[in-house]
């Protein structure tokens, strides 16, 4: 399938009810801490957006992944999302679009809006990120904040589709022994809400691949 195709396919599957939070629990830790959906605590949780933002590369659809700096309070030195925390009036989408302008210094005027993805409750940081997906009809030339960004990572969508890029391990965090499922890539390990997250778009890429 060309990429025009698929994205054509994907903005029409966003558009129709989404697999949802069961598709996203296929990617959690487990035990998990806490187990609340989003529209539970919605009141009382802190908001951030998220792009999933996708671009063609060599006729290949891919997406920008970011490492979180060491030096960050929450999930320092995992895989993300570009995007952060939503301003008082502002829209998922419209967040999503400026904070990972800042993070990564692109300029992502004309980017097209393709739909959002389910929001993800994350209960250690009190988060309910809502995730947007975008295309951006060029080349991304990146220039991130240290501060903020260790390294930029193109992840192949077509790894979300292939099952040999799942893998499970026992890790023990804070103690705890926990079984994390992740996407591998590279050497990456792409786990957490992150992974959470792509499951959902991974649900909608292996339906319309079927």
């Amino acid at each position: 399938m060309d990429s025009r195709t698929l994205l054509e396919k994907i903005e029409w599957a966003l558009r129709e009810p989404l697999p949802g939070i069961p598709a996203q629990l296929a990617m959690a830790p487990e035990p998990r801490r806490g187990h609340k959906a989003y529209f539970e605590v919605e009141g009382s949780c802190l908001k951030a957006g998220v792009l999933v933002l996708l671009f063609e590369r060599a006729g290949q659809l891919r997406l920008l992944l970011t490492q979180r700096a060491d030096r960050l309070l929450h999930h320092r030195g995992q895989i993300s999302l570009p995007g952060g925390e939503q301003q008082p009036g502002e829209s998922a989408e419209a967040t999503g679009l400026r904070e990972t302008e800042e993070e990564l210094g692109l300029v992502l005027e004309g980017a097209t809006i393709l739909g959002r993805l389910t929001p993800l409750y994350i209960p250690p940081s009190n988060f309910c990120v809502y995730p947007t997906v975008v295309f951006f009809a060029g080349t991304p030339v990146v220039r991130p904040q240290p501060d903020e960004v260790a390294e930029v990572i193109e992840f192949p969508l077509q790894c979300l589709a292939d099952p040999l890029s799942r893998r499970r391990e026992t890790w023990t965090i804070e103690g705890r022994t926990v079984s994390v499922p992740f996407y591998e890539f590279a050497g990456y390990k792409i786990w957490g809400a992150t992974a959470m997250i792509l499951a959902e778009l991974a649900a909608l890429l292996e339906k319309m691949l079927d």
